[in-house]
């Protein structure tokens, strides 16, 4: 199996090859940078980066402006690193398409396992490659999504959510159940990652966002139409 690349951007070279050490153990490619532009510069030279593990705070530029950059040219998988925990830092990482945000001090064995998870949904798909509900359309393999016949743009998670819900069409959702199965992990109850995604989701799908139903104290359905009854 071709090995994958990760690159890992994190201004202490302690931190570097502790993530290093755990991913090449496990069968990863590691290219490292110590500062944002650095990682920039590697980013852009190599076509073959399959994820991104990216630190906030760093010299030069911060892990934001990486990620908007990146963000501007491509979706690739992105994992931020942060020692702080404020709430505002983690919306933000999310409203620029970071795809798990983790803090510091964190475990490298669950690290290794959330890369693992999004790049087993990056790169395996099973069953049905096209998938259809209610004038959504969605094919895996190119990882695209038309409503009504007009394609929208998702962030992968965005994506991955969207599916989801496709796939469990007209089944009430926990929010418990989603984070478990999109996220592929236990993420300790926290709902604010569910609605602050599903909340972006039904925007960028116009009038079809009112098709994902609040299941007001337990998470969402998604229905095949407005009125909840399958579309002739």
């Amino acid at each position: 199996m071709e090995r994958l690349k990760i690159l890992v951007v994190d201004d202490e070279s302690r931190m570097r090859k502790l993530v290093r050490d755990f991913l090449v153990k496990n069968n990863f490619d590691v290219v490292e940078a110590g500062d944002g532009e650095a990682a920039l510069d590697l980013f852009f030279a190599d076509k073959d980066i399959a994820l991104v593990v990216l630190d906030v705070m760093m010299p030069k530029m911060d892990g934001w402006q990486v990620c908007r950059e990146i963000r501007a040219y491509s979706r690739v998988p992105i994992i931020m690193l942060t020692a702080r925990t404020d709430e505002q830092d983690e919306l933000q990482g999310f409203q620029l398409g970071v795809d798990e945000y983790i803090a510091k001090p964190f475990s490298p064995k669950i690290l290794v396992a959330r890369i693992e998870a999004i790049l087993r949904r990056t790169n395996q798909y099973n069953g049905e490659e096209i998938l259809s509900c209610g004038g959504i359309k969605i094919d895996r393999t190119a990882h695209q999504v038309w409503i009504d016949g007009e394609a929208i743009d998702l962030s992968y998670k965005e994506f991955e959510l969207l599916t989801y819900f496709v796939e469990n069409k007209g089944i009430a959702l926990s929010r418990e159940k989603i984070l478990n199965s999109v996220w592929d992990y236990d993420y300790f109850g926290d709902a604010r990652t569910i609605d602050t995604h599903v909340k972006k989701l039904r925007s960028k799908m116009g009038e079809k966002g009112n098709l994902i139903k609040t299941i007001w104290g337990m998470g969402y359905k998604l229905e095949e139409s407005e009125d909840g009854k399958p579309e002739r």
